[in-house]
């Protein structure tokens, strides 16, 4: 069930993805560019998101568990701490230099787009970095 739960999920997100041009990262950077040619669509996109997530947040934070029963941890949402502001950072920039983020990356990246590959191979090094941070910190 969880598979099938997880495959779902997955299929209507690149959809979601695909049908609102959150793929094409002339659109993306469109949306970022607010001084110059913004195209304000994606707000409605990530307005939406909101709207469609905002329930299920509540509903998860009033049980701590998930549909199927699974239990949830949610991070503190008043904790602003040096690794949040860092990554928060590195998300932004490279999602202005791109165009890109993760889960459309990896739309993209199955629809074998060359800069996916370029750019889903700079989130695994980063991902890597950051476990060899942590590592280091955790060992001093």
């Amino acid at each position: 069930m969880k598979f099938l739960t997880a495959l779902l999920a997955g299929i209507l997100f690149g959809a979601g993805l695909l049908v609102s041009g959150m793929t094409n990262p002339a659109n993306v950077l469109g949306f970022l560019d607010i001084f110059g040619a913004w195209r304000p669509q994606l707000a409605f996109v990530m307005g939406a998101a909101v709207l469609t997530a905002a329930p299920s947040y509540w509903f998860v934070r009033q049980r701590r568990r998930s549909l199927l029963g699974a239990p949830v941890d949610l991070p503190d949402r008043r904790r602003i701490d040096k690794p949040l502001l860092v990554g928060a950072t590195m998300f932004g920039v490279g999602w202005g230099l791109s165009g890109i983020c993760p889960g459309p990356g990896l739309v993209l990246l199955a629809g074998g787009e060359g800069m996916a590959y370029v750019f889903m191979s700079a989130v695994i090094v980063g991902m890597w970095l950051v476990d060899l941070v942590r590592n280091k910190e955790k060992t001093r």
